[in-house]
């Protein structure tokens, strides 16, 4: 399908995706896309939710994850689960450049003078490869999790990477994700029992303390709050590209 008649598609849909639930959001990308869909995930809390509705619509969903070399051990021992729980394998993407390069270029620890520039080379750039593969993405992003992500719609056409994004549980609070995976016995990271209620890198991720916010952890004591891949870009055209 052209881009410009899936645009069209999506537009169209987007009013009445908001009233579906997860489960009608996953069928509707499985049933159009087939194999040319996948989930992006990281395995937080979120995305494990995802997973598991996932496998109640379809068996042979793919799912992908960013593998920086720099995430938690807690995180990759999940992976491992999740692989002989589902009876999948998770579709790893890596960096053009090894870490080991990368600190021979750029110079130690990186993500402390230019956390930007680290998520460019270790998940943006990747990321980017991994889309050019498909014609439409799943991710596990929330609305209330940061105001990039608030106007973040179910099913959207994502103009940064030119193909389908899909939102499942966009509308869901924390409370609801919490709720469902221990009503259907979900694993989940280990961390979040930690004070992590979000996990990236081992070098940018920390608990959090106190009466922070939920992402306070992350990229601790910069403005800095996404990793670049969930960033909304507004359609050409649109009020908001407009304004």
């Amino acid at each position: 399908m052209k881009e410009e008649v899936m645009k069209e598609e999506v537009k169209t849909l987007q009013i009445a995706a908001e009233t579906w639930n997860p489960e009608r959001v996953l069928r509707w990308a499985f049933d159009t896309f087939g194999a040319a869909v996948a989930i992006s995930s990281a395995f937080g809390v979120e995305g494990m939710a995802v997973i598991d509705i996932a496998a109640g619509v379809r068996k042979d969903f793919r799912v992908f994850t960013l593998d920086t070399e720099f995430l938690f051990p807690e995180t990759y021992n999940l992976m491992d689960q999740v692989e002989q729980r589902y009876g999948i394998a998770i579709e790893r993407v890596y960096s053009l450049i090894s870490a080991e390069e990368q600190e021979r270029v750029h110079g130690q620890a990186l993500w402390t003078r230019n956390p930007d520039e680290c998520c460019d080379l270790r998940k943006v750039e990747p990321l980017r490869r991994k889309l050019g593969e498909l014609r439409a993405w799943v991710t596990s992003i929330r609305r209330d999790q940061t105001a990039e992500r608030a106007g973040a719609g179910k099913i959207e056409w994502d103009e940064k990477f030119g193909l389908v994004k899909i939102n499942p549980i966009a509308d869901w609070s924390s409370k609801q994700v919490w709720q469902y995976i221990r009503e259907h016995d979900v694993p989940f990271n280990p961390l979040h029992e930690r004070n992590f209620p979000s996990i990236g890198c081992t070098h940018c991720t920390r608990a959090v303390r106190p009466g922070e916010d939920d992402r306070a952890g992350r990229w601790a004591g910069l403005s800095k709050t996404e990793c670049g891949l969930h960033i909304i870009q507004p359609v050409a055209g649109s009020p908001e590209a407009d304004a």
